[in-house]
């Protein structure tokens, strides 16, 4: 797997300093870009490739949170700050991961190994991913699952006889599922080779779980399965 590159934003230099000097112990992070302006970082991203941002969210400039709209889902994140409060709202984009100032070497290197195991998944097309329930990692097969449920700042990832509740978010998992998922309601996902009928305002799953079917997501439903 080729190196993960990075940009670093935080308006303190020293919490950059110790971000850079984190990235650099780290073999499969490259550091290509850090700046306590974030206007400067989106100037950056205009004409340079990065895979993972580094991105503080208490910014007097431009916040993470807005930073993370103007640039979109086509990157990832991992969020650091001093202010907890934040955590959650960051978690509605596409965020690996949150880490708490003052950060520690572990739990820099923990997160890192998170993002790695992220990009991993997406460049081999692995058919499956590991999440955090209960307080312990699982292994999640792709074709296991029946539908994945938005619950308030958790989701709810339901296979056969089980489920998961998982802090993470549905646009999150949208991003690293493929192929026969699709988004039909804004708090579903379904598996479509999991269905046993679809109507105008629903699935019913093999599992007998019947699914509602938002508006807006119902056109974009109707291109998968014609």
């Amino acid at each position: 797997m080729k190196p993960i590159k990075c940009i670093i934003v935080d308006d303190e230099p020293l919490a950059i300093s110790l971000l850079e000097n984190y990235v650099r112990k780290i073999p499969f992070l490259e550091l290509v870009f850090s700046a306590e302006n974030p206007i400067l970082a989106l100037e950056y991203l205009q004409n340079h490739e990065a895979d993972l941002i580094f991105l503080d969210i208490q910014m007097p400039e431009l916040t993470g949170i807005n930073f993370m709209k103007i640039v979109g889902e086509k990157k990832k994140y991992i969020l650091t700050t001093a202010y907890s409060e934040y955590a959650l709202e960051g978690y509605e984009h596409n965020v690996i991961d949150y880490l708490l100032k003052p950060v520690p070497f572990e739990r820099f290197y923990k997160s890192a190994s998170k993002a790695q195991e992220r990009f991993s998944s997406s460049e081999s097309g692995e058919s499956y991913f590991f999440v955090k329930s209960s307080g312990q990692q699982h292994r999640i097969n792709f074709s296991d699952i029946l539908y994945i449920e938005s619950i308030k700042d958790y989701v709810n990832i339901r296979i056969p006889h089980e489920e998961y509740i998982v802090l993470d978010t549905l646009k999150s998992l949208e991003n690293q599922l493929s192929g026969r998922f699709v988004r039909v309601h804004k708090s579903f996902i379904v598996n479509l080779d999991k269905t046993k009928n679809i109507s105008i305002k629903k699935i019913v799953l093999v599992s007998g779980q019947e699914i509602p079917i938002g508006e807006s997501y119902r056109s974009n439903l109707l291109n998968k399965i014609v």
